[in-house]
C-alpha cells in the first residue's frame, strides 16, 4: 500500500486511541476522541487521504468498523492472539497500542483476521442469542424441579414440564405453601418463555432467502440438524476461507495445541484459540450423529477400537462432520450416502 498514510486505532468502550503515520514511520498525529459516531465521522473526514486503518478485534470493533470503511481506502481487524504477541512489551498503554498497530500496518505484517458483513454478524448475534435463551429455559426447568423437590413433592420428571400435567400437579399439592407454588409457576412461565421465544428466533433465521438453500443443503448431512448447519452457515460464513480440513478443524476448536522442543513433541488438550459456538454444537452433533448413521458410529467405534477414551472417540466424529460439511458447503451439492461407504 505504497503512498498511504498509516492509521492505527486503539478501541475501547468510551474512547479510541489514534496514531496517524506516514510510510517512513514519521508520526503525522496522534489522540484520542471518543467512541461516538460523530466524533468517528469528523476524525475520518480529516484525515489525509489515502488512508488505511488498523483495529484489534474486540467487542466494540463492528460498529466502528462499519461506520469507517466506507470513509476509509482500506480497513483491516487484527487477530486478537496474535496481537497480544506483537504488543506485549514492559511499557503499555493506549497510545503506544495505536502507534504499534500503525506500525504493523506500515511494514505489512498486520494479523489481519476475517471480517463477516453487517448482514451476517447481525444474524451471527441473533443465534447466539438463541443459545442464551436455551441456557436460561434449562436453568428455569431445573428451578422448577429444584422448588418441588425441596418440598418433597412427587411428580412424573418426563411430564413435569407439559402445561396440562404441571396445573394437574400444582392443583394437587395441598401441602406445599402458597408462596412456594408461585414461585414454582413463575419458573415454569419462565421456562416456556424462552422455549417460544428462542424457537421463533430459529424459524426467522431459516426463512432467511441467503440461508435457507444452504441450511437445507448441509442437513442432507448425516448428524447434521438444523441447528448445526444454522450455526456452521453464520459461523463460517465463507467457507472458501479455509484451505484445507484441517484449518476449519482447528477453527473449530477440535484439535490440540503442538509444543515441540528439543525433538520432543508434546500435545496439549483442546486449543483454547477456536470458535467456541462451532465447537459446541458439532461435539454434541457428534454425540447423537453416532446414534443415527452407521457410518458415523463406524468411526466412533473405530477410534475405540484404536484405545481411544469415549470423548476421543466422539472428537474423531465432530472432525469428520467437519470435513462432509465443509466439502458440502464448498462444493454447493447435496450429501450422498455413498461418499460415507468410500
Amino acid at each position: 500500500m505504497k503512498g498511504y498514510h498509516y492509521v492505527g486505532l486503539d478501541v475501547h468502550k468510551k474512547t479510541i486511541a489514534y496514531c496517524v503515520k506516514e510510510a517512513d514511520g514519521a508520526v503525522l498525529d496522534r489522540g484520542t476522541i471518543n467512541a461516538t459516531r460523530s466524533d468517528l465521522y469528523a476524525f475520518a473526514d480529516r484525515l489525509p487521504r489515502p488512508w488505511a486503518g488498523a483495529m484489534e478485534a474486540t467487542l466494540f470493533t463492528g460498529w466502528i468498523y462499519d461506520a469507517l470503511l466506507p470513509r476509509a481506502d482500506a480497513l483491516k481487524v487484527g487477530h486478537s492472539y496474535m496481537l497480544r504477541a506483537i504488543c506485549a512489551s514492559k511499557k503499555k498503554n493506549d497510545r503506544l497500542d495505536a502507534e504499534k498497530l500503525a506500525d504493523a500496518l506500515r511494514c505489512d505484517w498486520f494479523p489481519e483476521a476475517y471480517m463477516p458483513s453487517e448482514d451476517i454478524r447481525q444474524l451471527r448475534m441473533a443465534l447466539r442469542y438463541r443459545n442464551l435463551l436455551v441456557r436460561e429455559e434449562v436453568r428455569m426447568k431445573n428451578k422448577t424441579a429444584g422448588l418441588l423437590m425441596e418440598m418433597g413433592a412427587e411428580y412424573n420428571k418426563q411430564k413435569l414440564h407439559g402445561m396440562k400435567y404441571f396445573r394437574q400437579l400444582l392443583d394437587s399439592l395441598d401441602h406445599i405453601p402458597d408462596s412456594v407454588k408461585e414461585l414454582t409457576q413463575s419458573s415454569h412461565e419462565s421456562a416456556k418463555y424462552f422455549e417460544a421465544r428462542q424457537k421463533q428466533l430459529v424459524a426467522a433465521l431459516a426463512q432467511r432467502p441467503a440461508l435457507a438453500e444452504r441450511v437445507e443443503r448441509l442437513m442432507t448431512i448425516p448428524g447434521v440438524g438444523q441447528i448445526t448447519a444454522l450455526t456452521w452457515a453464520l459461523e463460517v460464513d465463507d467457507p472458501h476461507r479455509f484451505a484445507t480440513v484441517k484449518k476449519a478443524v482447528s477453527y473449530c476448536g477440535l484439535c490440540s495445541a503442538e509444543i515441540e522442543s528439543a525433538g520432543k513433541r508434546h500435545r496439549s488438550p483442546l486449543s483454547k484459540q477456536r470458535n467456541k459456538h462451532l465447537q459446541t454444537v458439532l461435539i454434541e452433533a457428534a454425540k447423537l450423529s453416532k446414534r443415527w448413521s452407521p457410518a458415523m458410529a463406524r468411526i466412533h467405534q473405530k477410534a475405540l477400537d484404536r484405545g481411544a477414551h469415549k470423548n476421543e472417540a466422539t472428537i474423531a466424529v465432530a472432525r469428520k462432520l467437519v470435513a462432509y460439511l465443509l466439502c458440502v458447503d464448498k462444493s454447493g451439492k447435496d450429501f450422498i450416502e455413498k461418499e460415507i461407504q468410500n
